[in-house]
């Protein structure tokens, strides 16, 4: 054995990374109030490598297949590494993220956060977002591919369906929840919390309570042999088993024993209910037998209260400690009281008769007594002619009492200090606008079919001719792509009938002059190869003036600056240093999706054709993340052509990303691939979603890894089997032998 070392500061989570080729017996990772993870061998002191990148504690950690490793942090963000790079960062959460899990099948990640939520991610992006809890989410644990649970700050355990529907809430801890771990093959679960236990929960019930001689019970896990390991606030990690070879020493039992009846519990908790000293029985109480595991009674002996927890097992009474402060009539302390999720003055525990349950009977001071008797009756299904004695105990046992100011008394570890006090977080949604292009015989934007000029045989991208395969064995011939793929066709005709059609209804500030419109036709006649001159800039002026008009009559400008920006001098002008930044805002606002189709559909084939030129490829990688962003938004519509041009983005994307080592723009390109995957049909679409995926992973482990990760085969695997195109099939096979 040997102590680890690597942080400047105190060490907040740990987490094992199983077992690889690389390395057989596993890492341990460990994030720390540095802001870094450090990950280390079995039989290493000092850390293989560091990871830095989070702006603040890092304080959970999860770690999933092939190597990855989900971390969430203060600074309100997770991050997913692989090896000992960071690929991409989760960001959507307004609070810190107290808990991450990864769902190994389906590539899908979860965070809870100090905001309340939980958020499920897909690929780097928000999927769902579950609400339900009334405070900082502090734990989760998968319980299968389909469901899974949350525990929080409220002193709840949530069931969640990954749909987002909450199929159960459990209650039990009367404080709050810090950790939750499932049993091995079953849906039964272990949670520790602020009061001073661990809980066992089977079948949905709270079938054992085990009490510690600590009052933050700050984390649990369930071994694969059904051992239950929890470490606490004072500084020991205890075993529990149900294991008779595994059992602790008679000596060792009676310790632990002894250490929990020298405990002090504080009545300000709330976890024994509200006591009053005056009306508790002596140990005469404890010749009757409890009624239920982990039940609690209260006993006065010689002046001190002392607190007795049932054992079932071993049929007696165990002490778990001296109730301090218990003197006063009822709660005379500092704060609330936690119960079923929600603050309380005052939690009562009444005993309706001697070998019956106990009930919680929770109030506010603001709250009418014999309302709250009544409800609690009503709740309980007890005899109405109890409600004038329980109204009467109301009233008696909170004569008199002022509330004070809350201290915040508990320091938690993660946070060093007192409670989180969380935020709050908003979504929106875009809804697409409609495709305004209808009939035949009319103008419209690239519907011609788009092709490449074959390079070395015969190109998979075009559509002229039909595509056959070989019958003999099938040569890969889809990836790795080396070149842009561009939309080339056009109807210049066709394109500046539409103009000068469209210009003619145009607002005076942007009408056009006849020549305008001629200068415009030498543009469009130079940049499609039917003239030798080159571009001017009186021209180009002339297409930005155009290019600015109106959203709703804007489009035949668009096509003539997404055919344009294919010559050099007009990638150039456009792409340089000096107007990038105007050009990228235009194309941007086109991409919204609640504007005009046209313009979407427009726009992104314009982006994709900035790739031809070496200016415009520089450009498009500095603004990648921001590009990509907003062009995934094209994504909701239904519209093929659009889905086929941001497919083609993305290509063109892995196309210079295989050139260079840019690990983050691989994981942004894998993360669009994959959720365009799911919403898209068109198997054109699909093919050079392929193509790209293909193209990223070549040559690349650590790209194929995160592609596992994510549960990109598994998505892909359907296209295996199209028969036509059989360009589809053959290409995903391919990529399917590298995965």
């Amino acid at each position: 054995m040997h102590c680890m070392s690597g942080h400047s500061n105190f060490v907040s989570c740990v987490c094992i990374i199983p077992p690889s080729d690389l390395y057989p017996r596993g890492l341990i990772a460990t994030g720390g109030n540095d802001h870094n993870i450090c990950i280390f061998t079995v039989d290493n002191p000092a850390p293989l490598y560091v990871l830095k990148g989070h702006k603040n504690t890092v304080c959970s950690l999860s770690s999933g297949k092939f190597g990855t490793l989900l971390s969430g942090s203060w600074d309100t963000t997770a991050k997913v590494w692989l090896n000992d790079r960071c690929m991409m960062t989760l960001q959507g959460h307004t609070a810190a993220i107290w808990a991450v899990k990864i769902l190994p099948e389906q590539g899908l990640m979860l965070t809870g956060s100090a905001d309340k939520t939980i958020k499920l991610w897909k690929a780097g992006r928000c999927e769902r977002t579950f609400a339900g809890h009334e405070d900082c989410v502090r734990g989760l644990a998968i319980l299968s591919e389909m469901e899974f649970l949350s525990c929080a700050n409220d002193a709840s355990v949530r069931r969640w369906q990954i749909s987002g529907e909450c199929l159960q809430v459990y209650y039990g801890h009367t404080n709050y929840i810090y950790s939750i771990s499932v049993f091995p093959r079953c849906k039964d679960f272990v949670t520790t919390g602020e009061d001073r236990s661990l809980r066992i929960w089977k079948q949905g019930e709270c079938a054992q309570t085990i009490r510690l001689p600590a009052q933050s019970v700050w984390c649990c896990c369930v071994l694969d042999n059904g051992d239950i390991v929890v470490g606490a606030s004072d500084g020991i990690i205890r075993v529990f088993t149900e294991s008779l070879e595994r059992t602790a020493s008679a000596e060792e039992i009676q310790a632990f024993e002894n250490e929990l009846a020298q405990a002090s519990i504080d009545p300000k908790t709330g976890d024994l209910g509200d006591i009053n000293a005056d009306d508790l029985p002596g140990r005469e109480h404890l010749k009757d037998p409890g009624t239920r595991d982990g039940q609690t009674r209260l006993i006065k002996d010689n002046g001190k209260v002392e607190a007795y927890q049932w054992s079932v097992s071993e049929g007696r009474w165990i002490k778990i400690g001296d109730v301090v402060g218990s003197s006063g009539a009822t709660q005379q302390t500092s704060g609330k009281v936690l119960f079923e999720g929600k603050e309380y003055d005052y939690v009562f525990t009444i005993d309706v008769n001697e070998n019956g349950p106990s009930y919680k009977l929770p109030y506010n001071i603001t709250d009418d007594p014999w309302l709250t008797a009544y409800n609690f009756l009503q709740k309980n299904d007890l005899n109405p002619m109890f409600l004038d004695q329980v109204a009467k105990f109301i009233m008696d046992n909170t004569k008199g009492q002022t509330l004070l100011s809350t201290s915040n008394q508990f320091s938690d570890p993660f946070t060093g200090a007192g409670r989180y006090v969380p935020g709050s977080s908003s979504g929106s949604s875009a809804i697409p606008g409609a495709d305004p292009f209808t009939g035949a015989g009319r103008y419209v934007p690239g519907s011609a079919s788009n092709t490449v000029p074959p390079v070395g045989g015969v190109d998979p991208f075009t559509g002229m001719d039909a595509y056959q395969s070989a019958a003999a064995k099938v040569e890969n011939i889809y990836f790795p792509k080396k070149d842009a793929v561009t939309f080339d066709q056009a109807n210049p005709t066709q394109i500046l009938g539409k103009l000068k059609e469209l210009n003619c209804s145009a607002a005076e500030e942007h009408k056009l002059t006849e020549d305008d419109l001629i200068i415009l036709e030498k543009l469009l006649s130079a940049t499609c190869n039917t003239s030798t001159e080159t571009p001017t800039a009186q021209q180009l002026q002339t297409l930005w003036r155009a290019v600015n008009w109106p959203e709703d009559i804007v489009f035949p400008a668009l096509d003539i600056l997404r055919l344009s920006v294919r010559h050099p001098t007009v990638n150039e002008n456009f792409c340089s240093e000096k107007e990038h930044v105007q050009f990228i805002i235009l194309l941007l606002k086109f991409l919204n999706p609640k504007g005009k189709q046209a313009n979407q559909l427009l726009a992104l084939r314009a982006l994709c054709n900035c790739f031809v030129s070496h200016a415009g490829q520089k450009l498009m990688m500095e603004q990648r993340d921001e590009i990509m962003t907003q062009a995934i938004e094209t994504k909701s519509g239904s519209n093929k052509n659009i889905h086929i041009a941001l497919a083609t983005l993305t290509l063109n994307y892995a196309v210079c990303l295989h050139k260079v080592n840019n690990v983050e723009g691989k994981a942004q390109c894998l993360s669009v691939i994959s959720t365009v995957m799911e919403v898209v049909q068109d198997l054109e679409a699909i093919f050079r979603l392929l193509v790209a995926l293909g193209t990223l992973i070549s040559d690349d482990t650590n790209a194929v890894q995160l592609a596992k990760s994510l549960g990109v085969d598994s998505q892909i695997k359907k296209y295996a089997s199209v028969s036509e195109p059989a360009k589809v099939k053959e290409c995903c096979r391919f990529v399917l032998n590298l995965l």
